[in-house]
């Protein structure tokens, strides 16, 4: 069953679709200004697949990847202007890769994480090839 919940304000707060009362599929969060929040599906009413975040001014935030409720592969964050800021691997919801840091558009700096902790920083190519084994990269 399709559904609309409303906010105190008479604003649209969220719709998407129940199942014995459960969140299913494709569903859509807003904020009390009536600009959307967040979008994704969800599968018992648990996030999955593929999820897109905004600020209250309409301006994305982030977007990524949902397993079982928790922040799982790359995700994408962006700074207000649209532009991404970085872009991180987590492991439900904790930072656990690399994450890639840019500045216009411009890679400034790679970060490696271990379970949330910073384990080692580059900011150039050159040695964040040599770190990583990366030495038949072109």
């Amino acid at each position: 069953m399709y559904i609309t919940q409303y906010h105190n304000n008479g604003a649209l707060k969220a719709e998407g679709w129940l199942q014995d009362g459960l969140m299913v599929h494709y569903w859509k969060h807003y904020f009390v200004n009536s600009k959307l929040q967040q979008e994704g599906h969800y599968k018992e009413d648990k996030k999955e697949k593929y999820w897109y975040f905004y600020r209250p001014d309409g301006s994305k935030s982030m977007e990524g990847h949902y397993q079982e409720d928790q922040k799982n592969g790359w995700w994408l964050f962006y700074d207000k202007q649209g532009r991404i800021d970085h872009k991180c691997q987590l492991r439900n919801g904790i930072k656990n890769g690399y994450c890639l840091k840019y500045f216009n558009k411009k890679l400034t700096s790679a970060e490696k994480y271990k379970n949330g902790k910073k384990v080692n920083e580059w900011f150039d190519f050159r040695s964040f090839k040599r770190d990583n084994n990366l030495s038949d990269l072109k």
